[in-house]
C-alpha cells in the first residue's frame, strides 16, 4: 500500500465520519429527554428565545466547543457508563482545582486521544514512505496510541489532585497559624475565614475562599467546613475540620486547637521527611556497590595484576 492509497483511505474515514455526525445530530434522529418533552410547560413568564438557551454551553474550546457540545454530551454519558472512575469526575476536578465541567474534561480526553492518533499515523506514513512496514502492526500502533493518549489525559488528572494535595498539605501549618492568630485577636470563626481568604495565597486559600462563599450563600459554617474537608480529602484537614466544629459546639479555646493541628501537620511532615531520607539512603547503595566499588577495586588490583605479568 502506497503512501497517496493511505492517505486516500484517511480522508475517507474523516468524510464518512464527518457524514455520519450530520445524520446523527439532525432533528429527525435526535431523541428527546423526558425535560425537554415537559419543559414547555413548566415555562412561564420567562423571557428570551429558547434557541439561544444553550449558547455559550461548554465553550471551552470556542467556536467548535459549542457546535460539537451535543456530540460531547452524549459521549460524557457513554463513557461514564463503561469508564469506572467516570461516576465521580466532577469529584476529582474539584480535588485538582480545575475550572472545568464533566463534558468539557472529556473534550480534552478526546482531544488527546485524537493527538495520538495523528502522531501514530504520521509516523506509519512517513514509515509506509521509506520502507514496507507490517499494515496490522500499524493498526495495533495506532490503536495503542489512541487509547494512551486517552489513558494519558486520565492519569494526568490523578497527578494533578496528588500534586494539589501535596501543596496543601504543605501550606496548612502556615494557614493554620493565620487563622489561629486572627481568632485570638478577637477575630470571629467566620471573620478568621474571611480574612485568610482575602489575604492568603495558594490552594487552601482558594478552598478557603470558596468556604467563604458557601458561607455567604446561606450555609451553616459546620456544613461549609464539612464541604471544604470532602474536596480536599485529607486526613489533616479532616482532623482540624472535626476539631474546629467540636470546638465551636463546646465552646473551647478555638485558637489552641488550630495550634495543635498545625503543630501535628509540622510534625507529620518530619516524619514523612525522615522516612523519605532512609529510602533514599538505602537507593544510592545501588549505585555505590554496583558502581563506584566495582571502579575502586579495579583501580587498586590492576597496578598489582600488572607487575605480576612484569615479573612473569
Amino acid at each position: 500500500m502506497s503512501a497517496l492509497t493511505a492517505g486516500a483511505i484517511v480522508t475517507g474515514f474523516a468524510l464518512g465520519f464527518g457524514a455520519w455526525l450530520i445524520v446523527i445530530r439532525s432533528p429527525a434522529m435526535r431523541a428527546t429527554s423526558f425535560a425537554d418533552r415537559v419543559a414547555p410547560q413548566l415555562r412561564t413568564g420567562r423571557p428570551g428565545s429558547r434557541l439561544l438557551e444553550h449558547v455559550g454551553e461548554d465553550a471551552a474550546f470556542g467556536s467548535l466547543g459549542t457546535i460539537f457540545a451535543p456530540l460531547f454530551r452524549d459521549l460524557l454519558a457513554w463513557v461514564n457508563r463503561i469508564n469506572p472512575v467516570g461516576r465521580n469526575l466532577e469529584h476529582r476536578l474539584a480535588q485538582a482545582g480545575l475550572q472545568l465541567t464533566p463534558t468539557e474534561f472529556r473534550a480534552s480526553q478526546l482531544i488527546w486521544a485524537a493527538g495520538g492518533f495523528t502522531v501514530t499515523v504520521v509516523w506509519s506514513l512517513v514509515a509506509a514512505g521509506l520502507s514496507t512496514i507490517n499494515w496490522f502492526v500499524v493498526g495495533l500502533l495506532i490503536l495503542a496510541g489512541t487509547v494512551g493518549g486517552y489513558a494519558l489525559r486520565e492519569w494526568f488528572l490523578r497527578e494533578q489532585v496528588q500534586r494539589r494535595r501535596r501543596r496543601i498539605l504543605s501550606q496548612f501549618p502556615a494557614i493554620a497559624e493565620l487563622f489561629a492568630l486572627a481568632v485570638a485577636a478577637g477575630e470571629s470563626t467566620t471573620g478568621a475565614i474571611e480574612r485568610i481568604a482575602r489575604t492568603a495565597e495558594g490552594d487552601l486559600a482558594d478552598e478557603f475562599q470558596r468556604t467563604l462563599a458557601g458561607l455567604r450563600s446561606g450555609q451553616t459554617l459546620a456544613f461549609a467546613l464539612r464541604a471544604m474537608s470532602r474536596r480536599v480529602e485529607l486526613a489533616a484537614m479532616g482532623r482540624f475540620v472535626d476539631a474546629l466544629t467540636v470546638a465551636i459546639e463546646r465552646g473551647t479555646p478555638i485558637a489552641d486547637v488550630v495550634r495543635a493541628q498545625a503543630q501535628d501537620v509540622r510534625d507529620a511532615a518530619k516524619r514523612e521527611l525522615m522516612e523519605t531520607a532512609g529510602k533514599k539512603e538505602i537507593g544510592m547503595l545501588v549505585p555505590v556497590v554496583f558502581g563506584v566499588l566495582p571502579l575502586t577495586v579495579a583501580f587498586a588490583v590492576f597496578p598489582g595484576l600488572s607487575l605480576i605479568d612484569l615479573n612473569l
